[in-house]
């Protein structure tokens, strides 16, 4: 094994070890678990010495009530053993579940905590999988197979010490039994745990498949994409296959050659007990119990190998998963920390901010750009695609943070706010309303969960949503399916100002909120965003006129600097871009007025 290996093969040992904090809570209930199955290995292993009493002191003495009592001590023994494996059994399955479900929720929350960036490179289906796939392998080895891997190395020390109190002799050939068995494991067991983790990778890979075409259903349907889609997801449904077959048939020589190795010494030695019997150097019942025990080194050495196969896969998932624990925000927040007061006031200043996106460093979307809003003001944002105005809204969001310059907020460094603090200062109505597969309220509450409903109906009331909201067969009780597919584009929009209203944020960010609506959707929606704005500092992208016009104020980018600001009709007097986009772009929306 070259150097790497040797690394690969550490690190592998050191994640299986990080999954100790998660069992820490769970240490009585482990504890109880571990007595019972040292209970339970020391049972099985009195059942071989209850084998032999029977056999030799009662039907060799030829008493029967020598036998009734040997008989009784066997079945008094298997009752603590039922005992002793439902309790293990149950500690440990229960004690599994538990741990799966608080590394699941950890890795989640800490997923929602990283900074856009990180999904810009990574694909929601592979996140998906890590959470479900991955940890329900780890359940499988936390909850069954250790205690399997401990209960049968236990019973395997114990029988060879009786095994060795029985007869050296032929204990000895067992010694020599069990290293062959482990041949196999040491050479195959690496190779299974890379096999695994490839395999994991491969379903992850499916899982991305589905969550993308499930996705955006609609558009592989309207551009009848599906036969091209099917080939996709087949290849990687192939490949995950052809990946998990190789896994299985690695496996499987594993444990039939562990299997051969031990069942064929138990043979030589039955030959070679037997032979002692009938020269007298051991009874038969000393026989029996010699192979009895040398059964549970030989299943214990099977069992063994099976269950060291899983805990090489699921070392493959505990490094998927602790690759997203420890991944690690972009955004940071430097020192002296600033804290924005619980009513901020809403001025906003970029001062010569320079920003590239981490997936297109060399590509900047913003270069020395600068400009202030007053609280309360109005300003729309206005310029060609990839001007720049969508990055600003990721950065007062602090989404991501510039790589020069300062983005403020009440003079405050957003480099220096907690992100879930600054966000709660800013509210933000997209193109493409977020819709959740819940109901009105629950959609709506997303700005604020712990409002009254009441409260609730209020801002639905003020976003011009209650006509529609009372029409549904439940109200506000009324499921709306994933994405809202049951509302059109003008309700999804309406509820997520709706959602804005409810969260009462003293800024607040348009994302072109009516560009794809149409005239009465637009008319009720422009509306509701009247009174959504009234008295917040608001920022708009806008490219519909009577948006423009109603702004104090327009800044115009271009190549993510600030190329011209002033009034509507100021900027059409100077006969700028402005003037230039606004003939191009509103000239319908002109002749319409």
């Amino acid at each position: 094994m070259n150097a790497a290996e040797t690394v690969t093969a550490k690190g592998d040992v050191a994640q299986l070890r990080r999954l100790l904090r998660f069992l820490l809570p769970y240490r009585t209930r482990v504890t109880v678990a571990l007595v019972a199955l040292l209970v339970a290995s020391g049972s099985v292993l009195a059942l071989g010495q209850g084998l032999r009493f029977v056999i030799d002191s009662g039907f060799g003495s030829g008493n029967p009530a020598m036998l009734n009592a040997a008989l009784a001590g066997v079945i008094a023994i298997a009752v603590v053993l039922a005992v002793s494996t439902y309790t293990r059994f149950y500690l440990m399955m229960s004690t599994g579940e538990q741990v799966i479900a608080d590394l699941r929720r950890a890795v989640f929350a800490h997923v929602l905590t990283l900074s856009p960036a990180f999904f810009d490179t990574t694909r929601t289906g592979d996140i998906v999988s890590r959470v479900t796939n991955d940890s329900e392998q780890l359940r499988q080895v936390i909850g069954f197979g250790l205690s399997m891997l401990l209960r049968n190395g236990l019973m395997m020390i114990g029988a060879l010490v009786l095994l060795f109190t029985t007869s050296p002799r032929l204990a000895f050939l067992i010694v020599l039994g069990v290293p062959a068995t482990l041949i196999p494991i040491l050479l195959l067991g690496r190779y299974v745990r890379r096999l695994s983790r490839s395999n994991q990778d491969r379903v992850a890979e499916v899982s991305a498949q589905v969550d993308e075409a499930m996705h955006e259903i609609r558009t592989v349907q309207a551009y009848g994409h599906e036969p091209r889609t099917t080939e996709v997801f087949d290849a990687a449904i192939a490949a995950a296959c052809a990946s998990g077959v190789e896994r299985v048939r690695v496996k499987a020589w594993l444990i039939s050659s562990v299997m051969l190795i031990a069942f064929c010494a138990v043979g030589v030695i039955l030959w070679i007990g037997g032979h002692d019997v009938l020269e007298g150097r051991l009874t038969a019942g000393q026989l029996s119990a010699f192979v009895f025990y040398a059964g549970i080194v030989a299943s214990g050495a099977g069992t063994v190998s099976e269950v060291w196969g899983e805990i090489q896969r699921a070392a493959g998932a505990t490094e998927r998963l602790m690759e997203l624990l420890d991944a690690r925000s972009a955004l940071t927040v430097s020192e002296p920390r600033t804290a924005l007061a619980s009513r901020a006031r809403g001025e906003i200043r970029f001062d010569n901010v320079g920003f590239a996106y981490p997936t297109r460093p060399d590509a900047p979307a913003l270069s020395g750009l600068t400009f202030a809003v007053q609280p309360g003001e109005r300003v729309a944002l206005v310029g060609p695609s990839g001007a720049g105005k969508t990055t600003i809204f990721a950065l007062l969001l602090r989404f991501y943070d510039p790589q020069s310059g300062h983005v403020m907020i009440d003079g405050a460094d957003l480099r220096r706010c907690e992100p879930l603090q600054l966000r709660k200062a800013v509210a933000l109505v997209s193109q493409d309303p977020v819709i959740f597969a819940a109901s009105v309220a629950e959609n709506v509450r997303f700005g604020r969960p712990d409002a009254s409903v009441e409260e609730v109906r209020t801002a639905c009331a003020a976003a011009h949503a209650i006509e529609f909201i009372e029409r549904l067969p439940q109200g506000m009780d009324t499921e709306l399916g994933e994405r809202g597919v049951r509302l059109s584009g003008g309700q999804r929009q309406r509820l997520s100002i709706a959602r804005a209203l409810l969260a009462d944020r003293p800024i607040l960010l348009l994302d072109e909120a009516t560009s794809s609506l149409d005239a009465e959707s637009e008319r009720q929606v422009a509306a509701a965003l009247e009174s959504l704005s009234r008295g917040r500092t608001t920022l708009v992208i806008a490219h519909r006129l009577a948006t423009v016009r109603t702004a104090d104020r327009i800044l115009v980018l271009e190549r993510g600097h600030l190329h011209s600001t002033g009034t509507h009709d100021e900027l059409l007097r100077a006969d700028g871009l402005y003037a230039h986009l606004a003939r191009l772009q509103f000239m319908h929306e002109s002749a319409a007025v």
